[in-house]
């Protein structure tokens, strides 16, 4: 195979790279675009939980904290950012330990987008998380 092919056609280097695999002929891969593949993998699933429960913070401040403007929007918004961050510890347990260590930075990200979008003081919301982890993930809980 010709190391080029990843940056000619990503997916006919993606089909003949299983195809190697699947054949055991590990001397004819592509190692480096491969590791790199796999280390993009797994920064890709991180960045999406942090993502996610970006929004999802962001929501629940609005939520507690500009109740007039409470919508079925946002409640949508609510229900699936949960959604998709608790199908990623289901499929990646190992993420937990990861949305642990995001956690304080991705709330600090909520309130300034949270203050952004409903045109509130940013000190209007906590510095600290008022919510605890597990309500955050309760599929059925609003603050």
């Amino acid at each position: 195979m010709k190391t080029n092919l990843y940056d000619k056609d990503y997916y006919l280097w993606l089909e003949e790279t299983i195809q190697l695999l699947q054949e055991g002929r590990l001397t004819d891969l592509d190692i480096f675009n491969l590791i790199e593949e796999i280390k993009d993998m797994g920064r890709s699933e991180k960045n999406a939980l942090e993502s996610n429960l970006i929004v999802l913070l962001m929501h629940l401040l609005k939520w507690k904290y500009q109740p007039e403007e409470q919508s079925g929007s946002w409640r949508g918004s609510i229900r699936e950012h949960r959604r998709r961050i608790l199908k990623a510890f289901k499929n990646s347990p190992s993420l937990k330990r990861y949305f642990e260590v995001v956690f304080d930075e991705s709330y600090q990200e909520a309130r300034k987008q949270a203050a952004d979008e409903t045109e509130l003081s940013l000190n209007t919301f906590p510095k600290n998380c008022p919510f605890k982890i597990e309500e955050i993930l309760d599929p059925e809980y609003l603050p």
